[in-house]
């Protein structure tokens, strides 16, 4: 077999037990890379390690892949302002984030004879977004409905990024809530312990002195004891 070296340099065509053995020597595996080559094509590496940066490679390239949905609105052919500029605020704000948008009109009875409103309505609703996208399939009837799709002019990975960061800035202030609350916790434990151990003090405190009954009775005996004398 061809033996590549585990910095890719060429070591040649060896028997296939050398190899194993110089795999042995280096602590490193001896994978065959090219099977179907004349002679086959074997390298030395660490196959754990390697398997690990494949991992790490794959999840990257899942993480950068752009993966845009298609959202979807609809309109009705006798929308007014207000709702027409509510629905186009939606559309906006699809495309901004990198999302193409299906657009239907559905039409209802009559409406159906005489769809070119519905038409000029999504040439106005293309020409009013056309700074966030594009038409990429124009107005047409399809039964009951008219159907135009709008492609964003900007690209999904943009917009994962700023949902990641937007992410992380909401993750890192649920956490900074969870160590206030976590820190008023045990300042509150704190006042409580102290305080009882204020209380227990004072109740020392009292117990060491004496008792002023104690004191009354032994002026009430010593008076008595006197006036037993001044009767002697």
């Amino acid at each position: 077999m061809r033996l590549i070296g585990p910095k890719g340099e060429q070591v040649g065509i060896i028997a296939t037990s050398v190899a194993l053995n110089l795999a042995k020597e280096a602590s490193l595996d001896l994978v065959e890379v090219a099977p179907q080559a004349k002679p086959p094509v074997a390298k030395l590496i660490d196959y754990g390690k390697y398997k690990y940066t494949e991992k790490v490679k794959a999840r990257q390239a899942r993480r950068n892949q752009t993966t845009a949905e298609i959202k979807e609105i609809r309109f009705r052919l006798k929308i007014d302002e207000h709702d027409f500029q509510v629905k186009k605020g939606h559309v906006e704000r699809f495309l901004s984030a990198g999302d193409k948008v299906k657009v239907t009109i559905m039409l209802r009875g009559r409406e159906q004879y005489r769809p070119i409103g519905g038409v000029e309505l999504l040439r106005r609703l293309a020409d009013e977004v056309s700074e966030l996208g594009s038409v990429e399939f124009a107005p047409k009837q399809e039964g009951r409905n008219i159907i135009m799709t709008l492609a964003p002019k900007g690209k999904k990975v943009h917009t994962q990024s700023e949902q990641r960061r937007r992410g992380d800035q909401a993750r890192a202030e649920r956490q900074a809530r969870q160590a206030a609350r976590l820190a008023a916790k045990q300042d509150g434990q704190g006042a409580k312990v102290q305080a009882e151990q204020e209380a227990q003090k004072e109740v020392e405190q009292i117990d060491a002195e004496p008792a002023p009954h104690t004191a009354s009775m032994k002026k009430t005996i010593s008076k008595e004891g006197s006036n037993a004398e001044d009767e002697k």
